[in-house]
């Protein structure tokens, strides 16, 4: 497996693992306990994977109901041993990356299918809808 390929997989780990121990509320000793030995497992030693992982949660959903969860994820990479001098870029990019996600995206046929589009009740509504059945 090829190393953005390895990075994409061992990110994609890290998620699920964060995601499943974040309760939203106080983790016991030993349920934090449980989520950092499974993180350092399969982490693998890459605190910049773990830094990028919980800054990303933080930055994208930040405003969003569920952000003591995500913070919760952040703080349980940190807890594991992500790189702190990374995190605030990657917080950046989260924040970049959720601004870009609420944006509409530009498809280039919404105006000219509205014009062409039969009108409900009009003879050519009931002609293309003649055509289909």
């Amino acid at each position: 497996m090829s190393g953005a390929d390895g990075d994409r997989l061992t990110t994609a780990r890290i998620a699920a693992v964060t995601r499943r121990h974040a309760r939203g509320r106080a983790l016991t000793g030993a349920e934090e306990a449980a989520a950092l030995a499974e993180l350092a497992e399969v982490a693998d030693g890459r605190v910049d994977l773990l830094a990028q992982h919980a800054a990303l949660a933080v930055g994208f959903h930040e405003n969003d109901i569920d952000a003591p969860v995500f913070l919760q994820i952040a703080q349980l990479c940190v807890k594991a041993g992500a790189d702190t001098a990374l995190i605030p870029r990657w917080i950046e990019e989260g924040r970049r990356r959720a601004v870009a996600a609420k944006q509409i995206p530009f498809t280039g046929l919404a105006a000219a299918s509205r014009s062409r589009r039969p009108q409900l009740g009009t003879a050519s509504y009931h002609s293309a809808r003649a055509r289909v059945a």
